[in-house]
């Protein structure tokens, strides 16, 4: 079925749409080959509050962005490549239901739907891309990914030294590798993750001890997926910032 619309007209008229949305801020979508497999808006969990995005599922992209005027203009585009992708469903828990892990070595994320249905069919589309291009490819599944950052508002204290309150002036940084929400002091050090950054980035002191060491496997985040709290804040417009951008501390 996706060969067989890869070169239609129908195909290369709606991935044109899609490139007008972005304008001339984003990257060209089409090539050979590439079909748009479907579309729609979900919750992205970011940093301090969730934030509805537009995404666009490609056989071998995902890409998504802020929503400035709904099908007609977005910005911020991001384009996420399916052979390093891999994802996990998240329980239901109050008022966050229908969400999943969108994971990749460089970001890992969390995303709700509308309804369990859109649920299903979102992650069902994206794991037959991801097996369908592995299986061309030869490739094998990627088993490296970053983590998912811990939003700000589920850490009132540092989650290092649990001691440490955080104020205007004494502000949160999150830990590249574990993805906890940590204080200056607990997160003065530089690592390089190569599948993040070319330059050392930010890490805790946890972390950095044992990938000092060598022991990559035990800073990962221990705590389960519960991002309850982060629902308290209304959705943004996403007219602001994206503030989860890997600017950020």
């Amino acid at each position: 079925m996706v060969d067989r619309l890869a070169n239609s007209e129908a195909n290369t008229r709606r991935i044109s749409i899609v490139e007008n949305c972005f304008g001339a801020a984003g990257q060209p979508l089409t090539i050979p080959g590439r079909v748009l497999i479907g579309e729609g808006v979900l919750t992205k969990l970011c940093r301090k509050k969730p934030k509805a995005r537009q995404f666009f599922l490609f056989n071998d992209i995902l890409v998504y962005g802020n929503i400035v005027i709904q099908k007609k203009k977005y910005n911020k585009q991001h384009i996420i490549p399916l052979e390093n992708v891999t994802i996990d469903s998240i329980k239901d828990e109050g008022e966050l239901r229908n969400g999943w892990l969108i994971k990749t070595p460089t970001k890992s994320f969390a995303v709700y739907a509308a309804t369990a249905t859109e649920k299903s069919e979102w992650m069902n589309h994206i794991n037959k891309c991801v097996t369908d291009l592995l299986s061309k490819s030869g490739k094998t599944p990627n088993n490296e990914h970053a983590a998912v950052w811990v939003p700000d508002s589920e850490a009132t204290v540092c989650m290092r030294c649990q001691k440490a309150k955080f104020t205007p002036v004494n502000r949160r940084h999150h830990c590249r590798k574990c993805g906890f929400v940590v204080c200056g002091p607990c997160s003065e050090k530089r690592f390089l993750l190569p599948s993040q950054s070319s330059k050392p980035v930010r890490i805790c002191d946890f972390c950095y001890d044992l990938l000092s060491t060598g022991d990559l496997a035990t800073c990962q985040p221990t705590r389960s997926d519960s991002y309850s709290q982060s629902l308290k804040s209304p959705l943004n417009d996403g007219s602001d910032d994206d503030d989860d951008d890997d600017s950020s501390d």
